[in-house]
């Protein structure tokens, strides 16, 4: 778990559900001699702190804002660009933030 953005209107999180860490060899079996098959689960938490609500992104859209993300390395937004975009996904959210 990766915080990769912080402000006082957001928060976004990538999370890593299922990914093997790199250092980790996948399980070998008598049926899987190269390790058990599986694939590496992410997705992406974004917090909208103004209406306590975030929205998890997961499968194709976790991939779109992959893309968002690889872009802002190549041309570095301004908060307020990064903000925008944020809002958008934040229209998504339905869950209540709930502190465990």
């Amino acid at each position: 778990m990766h915080t990769l953005y912080e402000s006082d209107s957001f928060s976004v999180t990538h999370m890593l559900a299922n990914g093997e860490a790199e250092d980790q060899a996948p399980e070998k079996t008598e049926r899987y001699p190269l390790g058990v098959p599986s694939l590496a689960r992410h997705g992406f938490e974004i917090v909208d702190k103004r209406s306590n609500k975030e929205v998890y992104l997961d499968g194709s859209w976790a991939e779109l804002f992959q893309q968002h993300i690889m872009a802002w390395q190549v041309n570095t937004p301004t908060q307020e660009e990064v903000e925008d975009t944020l809002e958008q996904y934040a229209e998504l959210a339905q869950t209540p933030v709930q502190v465990h």
